[in-house]
């Protein structure tokens, strides 16, 4: 039974990572979205999926540290940039709860 529970939590883990990867482009494409956020979203997400990591991700717990920290920071700094309404609007949209 443990299994079957994992497995659910996975799955809607999986889910949210979807919306959310639908909403972080959703607001890279708006062009309401100022350019400087723009650059930020692209490179917080571009260095998330990059083979090339600043710390190798072979040192033990430090080089896992940095994709921990340098890309949910890229992206809070991007949608601090983002204009209140255009994040709102595909905050709603997207069925996202409210921050």
């Amino acid at each position: 039974m443990p299994a079957r529970t994992l497995k659910q939590r996975a799955a809607a883990l999986a889910a949210e990572l979807n919306r959310r990867r639908k909403f972080y482009v959703a607001v890279y494409r708006d062009p309401r979205t100022p350019w400087a956020a723009r650059v930020i979203l692209w490179l917080s997400l571009a260095y998330a999926f990059s083979p090339i990591d600043l710390i190798p991700d072979i040192i033990p717990v430090i080089g896992y540290l940095d994709d921990l920290l340098i890309v949910p920071l890229g992206i809070w700094l991007a949608l601090r940039l983002v204009p209140q309404e255009v994040y709102r609007h595909h905050q709603s949209k997207m069925g996202l709860p409210g921050e």
